[in-house]
């Protein structure tokens, strides 16, 4: 069990550590029963006590979810009265409830998803607090009590999800929570960092794989990740050029991000374009060339269906649990909610093939569409763009030349603006 003595600066100290939630209250029996026999030894005057009023007491949590959206449950015995509210430096949501016995295990409140710390305890006589820290700007889109109905009790919901940095510096800046309900400011728009028409296209380039997730590799031995790095790295160089494009990256170097991560950071950065860069292996090994893909709930032939099922496979190979996701989670993944984006996306696929068509080989019917997660953003225009197939010798031979490498992140750059300026004139 997890229990602490929060401070208003955010330390904590343990109390009645290592409890299961059934002995959770004779630990505190126990030490009023100590500090009362301290009491009448001393010759203290013993006087009536005031029955209390029943004591709050959360005995379960659970978290599941992933670095989009997190669910959080917290069971009660009686019905909590709570009030939250944001905290920036790092990201917090903090939660204010009546004074409240926690027998919460070790091992249920842990990090997991959006949530990098859990810490809960008594704030002061007649106060408690649940801090919950983030790995990025997010905010609660529920948080309500339900009724347990036959089983007794009642359970504390909330669902986090990921925002963008403008969006949670709003809130901070407007937030005025009642209870359960967030009211905003002065006015029910999200302020913008600049104006609309000054704010640079954003483009997240996001290279395949990484760390313990090598992805492909090549019958000579070149492994996908490292190539995608690279190109990556190339592209974004080139765009350095572009006075009115910025370019966030998912990884800098060779680490593991989570498929979920990826498209967290586009969101967060508020990208108005995400590009996957891939180069695959398939069993047909005479299949080359260079394809885009976008998100569909039904892929559009077998082999992008292959492709999206192995690219899915990339937080297993991490060790990661797809389990665990809460009700609704996976249906993101297929949930196309904003058909302008969807449309977009198609765009983008468009353009690439236009600018690859002539100067880089294609596969036939190069515009495809799968279920790839890394592509679930449902309000940021994605694609997977395949450069080659390192189980074709040919296509290897031609990802591992720096000459074709520059070539073709000059073609996607120049397909990159292209779009840029189409949506921008569409926008206008």
């Amino acid at each position: 069990m997890n229990l602490l003595a929060l401070t208003p600066d955010g330390s904590s100290k343990h109390c009645c550590s290592g409890l299961t939630k059934a002995v959770a209250p004779a630990c505190f029996l126990l030490v009023l029963t100590v500090l009362l026999a301290m009491i009448g030894g001393s010759g203290a005057r013993a006087e009536a006590v005031p029955a209390a009023a029943p004591q709050l007491v959360a005995y379960d949590m659970r978290v599941a979810g992933d670095e989009i959206r997190t669910r959080v449950v917290i069971e009660f015995e009686q019905k909590p009265e709570f009030s939250f509210h944001l905290l920036a430096s790092p990201h917090r949501m903090v939660v204010d409830l009546p004074e409240t016995l926690f027998g919460i295990d070790d091992d249920v409140a842990r990090s997991r998803g959006l949530l990098s710390d859990i810490r809960f305890g008594l704030m002061a006589p007649g106060r408690s607090r649940i801090v919950f820290s983030a790995i990025g700007p997010m905010k609660p889109e529920m948080a309500k009590v339900i009724e347990n109905g036959a089983g007794g009790g009642f359970r504390m919901v909330f669902d986090l999800v990921a925002i963008s940095n403008t969006e949670f510096d709003t809130l901070m800046h407007e937030q005025q929570w009642s209870g359960s309900t967030p009211r905003s400011g002065k006015s029910g728009r999200l302020a913008k960092s600049e104006p609309e028409a000054k704010k640079r296209f954003t483009v997240a380039i996001d290279p395949g794989h990484g760390g313990i997730d090598a992805g492909a590799r090549g019958r000579n031995g070149l492994q996908e990740k490292d190539l995608t790095l690279e190109i990556s790295q190339t592209l974004k160089g080139i765009l350095a050029d572009y006075a009115d494009i910025r370019v966030v990256m998912t990884r800098e170097d060779d680490r593991f991000v989570s498929l979920a991560e990826r498209v967290r950071i586009a969101r967060q950065y508020e990208a108005d374009l995400f590009v996957s860069i891939h180069a695959d292996s398939i069993r047909l090994r005479g299949v080359r060339g260079a394809s885009v893909y976008t998100l569909s709930d039904k892929a559009s032939d077998k082999m992008a269906q292959q492709l999206a099922a192995s690219e899915n496979r990339s937080d297993l190979i991490a060790g990661l649990s797809l389990e665990d996701e809460p009700d609704g989670v996976a249906d993101i993944l297929i949930d196309l909610t904003r058909r302008e984006t969807h449309l977009f996306s198609a765009g983008m696929a468009r353009s690439v093939v236009d600018s690859f068509e002539g100067n880089i080989k294609l596969i036939n019917n190069p515009i495809r569409s799968a279920g790839f997660r890394v592509l679930r953003a449902h309000d940021v225009p994605s694609v997977l763009v395949e450069l080659g197939y390192l189980s074709n010798v040919e296509d290897e031979k031609l990802l591992r030349d720096p000459k074709w490498r520059e070539k073709t992140a000059v073609l996607l750059a120049s397909a990159i603006d292209s779009f840029r300026r189409k949506t921008r004139s569409v926008n206008n």
